[in-house]
């Protein structure tokens, strides 16, 4: 009866393949012989939920368990939402086609703060209440995980519970957990207590904030006896023996990045003060070679892809990368297969880098030098020189390449408008390059640079939390310099809408009062809120208006170092002390050494003593 509504509305929509599910790669499990079904939610679209690599991961991981089924789970676009309302269809798992609200989990990625109405709008559809205080029984359990984990308290009303950090262990130790309290009737309440107890697991409800008169955060009080009063993220400590599968759903229709993706390392050692990833994901761990191949022939060999891409938050900084490159290149042209790196240095890159990529595949390069100016650089602890820019597309150039995209961020720390000037000029500069190649040594036609400027993010975890984020008009102003300041047709300039970034910024830093908000903007019609043709900027400011709370509080505030944010009782173990040196040393303009020069006393070497984060 549910398939047959499903199939009825299904021609009336676009790319019905989304809906439908049977993929090659999809596990379908017999539900009577299953003791915990799980929902992997990601919110957003089919085609770009099926590109993120930590739903492949999980997906594999609770599927390889004989009695457990996970289902991948998608926002619909709003055509097919629409005729599913008005047929009745709840919101249902791809392998089943059966409705969420009767799983055991509901879980939840959070990659980005603009799905946080798609969220709400998913349990809206699910039949599902919307708070966490109106689910009584044990199941489901909604549940969120991923980076914005860091900070979940804007969502903390909605969510049961919180995965910190990486979740292949942790997820199964909930679901062993909850398939036992099931098996004795247990309530939600015992549930919760017990899962509160596993390293990595908050629940939201057993906390209470309080606030200041001037509105900051006053303290966040355990409100349950045997409650962690902090809670620690997981880490897999030995990476090279991690869960990965070795076989991917392939979709029936294209999405975001259709191709094999081999995660090659974790971490960073580079400290960048603006990139809450560097040091959420710490510490730094790597594959072994032989790992790193072995995942990548069976990918291709179990999906048919005909291109794998090496994952990672830095791949050139793995410590073998030429060798892997070597054993890669080697299988990949024997097998047709194209090989890509997107996640290049330009501090590290080589011409034996260069070298193997081009052996299948020449397409532009993009490299990040974030800022326009050395000091601005030593500001964020970028730690790339004009010199090394230059450098790299030298090697660029002379290797056959013609194109080249920079990335920079706009109203960083400090930021005047010599660091603008300084933006342009390093683009001028490339353009110079190119043409001082003699013709038969460079890329054949025209060169091009693309500058994409976003506006910085002050985020949780970071030597910036303490930032303020430039006004609109201070974005507007340095917007209208810089174009002001280019003089050739051969570089173009984009930005980022400031609203995105304003909405980011609040939500990011934000606290349990910002919930509120997100479900009245969710009620007046905003969701999709990440894509530009539905994103509702104006429903958002008159909704914090109506409920007189100011965005700007969050995002563009200066705040102290004494200071209690509502992510402190989170340990992500590199600690607060740590973030407010670097806050110091970024206004010298000093800048800290990678992990692998000298350990920073971040936090992280307490935990693993240095042996996975490359301390010393």
């Amino acid at each position: 009866m549910y398939k047959e509504k499903i199939e009825k509305i299904l021609p009336s929509v676009q790319k019905p393949a989304r809906y439908i599910g049977g993929e090659h790669g999809s596990v379908v499990k017999d539900k009577n012989k299953v003791s915990v079904r799980f929902a992997f939610c990601f919110p957003d679209t089919y085609d770009v939920g099926m590109s993120h690599l930590g739903m492949k991961i999980l997906y594999g991981l609770k599927n390889a368990v004989e009695d457990y089924w996970c289902e991948r789970v998608f926002q619909p676009e709003p055509d097919y939402e629409q005729k599913m309302r008005e047929e009745g269809i709840l919101l249902y798992g791809l392998e089943s086609l059966e409705p969420i609200k009767d799983f055991d989990f509901i879980g939840f990625t959070l990659q980005y703060e603009l799905s946080y109405t798609n969220v709400l709008n998913m349990l809206d559809l699910a039949g599902v209440p919307l708070h966490a205080r109106d689910r009584k029984d044990l199941s489901p359990i909604v549940v969120g995980g991923g980076p914005c984990v860091c900070n979940p308290e804007p969502l903390a009303d909605f969510f049961d519970l919180f995965i910190l950090g990486e979740g292949e262990k942790v997820n199964l130790e909930l679901m062993e957990l909850y398939k036992a309290m099931k098996q004795k009737g247990a309530g939600k309440e015992e549930f919760l207590l017990s899962a509160a107890k596993i390293e990595g697991v908050y629940v939201p409800g057993f906390y209470d904030f309080e606030y200041n008169s001037d509105g900051t955060v006053r303290s966040c009080i355990p409100n349950r006896n045997g409650v962690p009063k902090s809670v620690k993220k997981r880490v897999i400590e030995d990476y090279d023996k991690v869960y990965y599968p070795d076989n991917f759903v392939v979709p029936f229709t294209k999405i975001v990045h259709d191709r094999a993706v081999v995660e090659v390392l974790r971490g960073c050692i580079r400290g960048c003060r603006f990139c809450q990833a560097g040091f959420i994901y710490r510490p730094f761990r790597e594959k072994s070679i032989d790992t790193i191949k072995r995942n990548t022939e069976d990918l291709c060999k179990s999906t048919g892809y005909e291109e794998v891409s090496l994952s990672s938050l830095s791949t050139s900084d793995h410590t073998q990368i030429n060798e892997l490159l070597s054993e890669l290149v080697d299988y990949t042209k024997e097998e047709q297969i194209s090989l890509s790196l997107p996640s290049l240095r330009v501090d590290n890159f080589s011409e034996d880098v260069l070298e193997k990529i081009s052996t299948v595949r020449k397409s532009g390069l993009t490299f990040a030098p974030e800022a326009g100016t050395q000091r601005l650089r030593d500001v964020i602890n970028k730690n790339v020189s004009e010199e090394e820019i230059m450098r790299s597309c030298k090697i660029a150039f002379e290797g056959g390449y013609t194109s080249v995209k920079l990335y920079f961020m706009l109203g960083l720390p400090t930021e005047t408008m010599e660091d603008i000037e300084g933006m342009a000029d390093t683009a001028h500069k490339i353009i110079d390059l190119f043409y001082s190649i003699p013709k038969e040594k460079r890329g054949k036609g025209s060169v091009s640079v693309s500058i994409s400027c976003a506006t910085f993010v002050p985020k949780p975890f970071t030597p910036f939390e303490f930032e303020p984020q430039a006004t609109r008009q201070e974005i507007i102003d340095k917007q209208e310099h810089l174009i002001s300041c280019l003089k050739t047709r051969k570089i173009k300039a984009s930005w980022h809408d400031y609203n995105v970034s304003l909405l980011e910024a609040a939500l990011a830093r934000g606290d349990r009062r910002l919930g509120a908000v997100i479900e009245e903007a969710w009620r007046r019609g905003c969701k999709m809120d990440s894509w530009d043709e539905y994103f509702k900027p104006d429903v958002w400011w008159r909704t914090f208006d109506d409920l007189d709370i100011d965005p700007e509080f969050y995002a563009c505030r200066k705040r102290d170092y004494s200071e209690v944010f509502a992510w402190d009782h989170l340990d992500y173990m590199v600690s607060k002390s740590f973030f407010i040196r670097e806050n110091k040393l970024a206004y010298q303009a000093k800048t800290t050494p990678n992990c692998k020069e000298k350990c920073s006393g971040c936090g992280i070497k307490k935990e693993c003593g240095g042996v996975y984060c490359g301390g010393k």
